[in-house]
């Protein structure tokens, strides 16, 4: 079963990412509505209790964090490119930038600001959003403004020579990690509008990225998610690194945890140890044998 199955909520900024590059690709895929906040119960059974949104399911193969996503959608389905001229390297790392200095101000002015968000998902996230002190939001709005216009204003400076997309004429993962904090801001920063007025060559861009849509998306439930990750056979065989450092063998007993927030670990058995992906074989009732995948970066890896 190769149908792209996306688990996630319509409000998720990080989905937004997984959308957009289904969207570039011209892709068709399955929408999974998951809850915003804790428990997940279907979603855990895919996951081993991973937390973060969105999850890509494959068959019975789960990847998590939008940086193995995309790498996972690039060798899958590799045209049009989430990586044009050959900048597959800086696109990637421009995502530890967006997902840190620009995502985290946006994110604490949207739970300082934002009247759409039920006050239970403000409860959950202070215990999830690691990097930021709910106590002091109010008084720090504007800071946070400071740091959400300083970090849109390098977009700015990127295309002030008239080129349509950051890395030249054609749009890209660099486009869509840089594009969702400004997505996330215009959803539920109302104040971001005025903020951002200044930055017409940003704005266009902006337009320019809403326009190459989300694909062809089809709704379907948890239960057919599940279904599907039962019915279908993982690959079992390992790829493991014998020179990677920790020096781990397949087979083993692990946990793999985010190291930045949300620092659930997810346990398994070894079966992928690469530069830049780790994945663990796991047993649920409910999905039978699932294979979990994470990329390395931003992630821990223990024995147990």
């Amino acid at each position: 079963m190769t149908e792209l199955i996306l688990h996630h909520f319509d409000w998720s900024p990080f989905a937004e990412k997984a959308r957009l590059a289904f969207g570039l690709k011209r892709l068709a895929w399955h929408s999974v509505q998951i809850p915003m906040i804790l428990p997940k119960p279907d979603l855990t059974a895919l996951t081993g209790g991973y937390r973060k949104t969105p999850v890509l399911q494959i068959g019975a193969e789960i990847y998590c964090d939008t940086r193995l996503i995309a790498r996972e959608l690039e060798r899958r389905h590799p045209l049009p490119t989430l990586f044009p001229g050959g900048n597959r390297g800086v696109s990637l790392a421009l995502s530890h930038w967006s997902d840190t200095a620009f995502f985290e101000p946006g994110a604490a002015l949207s739970m300082a600001l934002a009247r759409e968000v039920p006050q239970a998902v403000i409860e959950d996230r202070k215990s999830f959003f690691a990097f930021m002190d709910f106590g002091r939001l109010e008084q720090d709005i504007p800071h946070l403004y400071t740091q959400l216009r300083a970090n849109a204003a390098l977009l700015e400076q990127q295309l002030a020579d008239g080129r349509p997309y950051l890395l030249g004429a054609e749009p890209g993962w660099a486009d869509i990690t840089a594009y969702f904090p400004l997505w996330m801001a215009r959803t539920f920063v109302p104040s971001s509008q005025q903020l951002l007025a200044a930055n017409q060559r940003t704005v266009a861009w902006e337009e320019r990225m809403r326009s190459i849509g989300h694909g062809r998306r089809t709704d379907i439930d948890a239960q057919t998610a599940l279904d599907i990750a039962r019915g279908a056979s993982p690959d079992r065989s390992h790829r493991i690194d014998l020179t990677d450092p920790l020096q781990l063998k397949g087979g083993e007993r692990v946990t793999v945890s985010p190291t930045d927030y949300g620092k659930v670990p997810v346990a398994g058995e070894l079966v992928v140890l690469q530069t830049d992906e780790v994945a663990v074989l796991r047993r649920d009732p409910r999905v039978g044998e699932v294979i979990t995948h994470f990329p390395r970066i931003g992630y821990r890896i223990e024995r147990g």
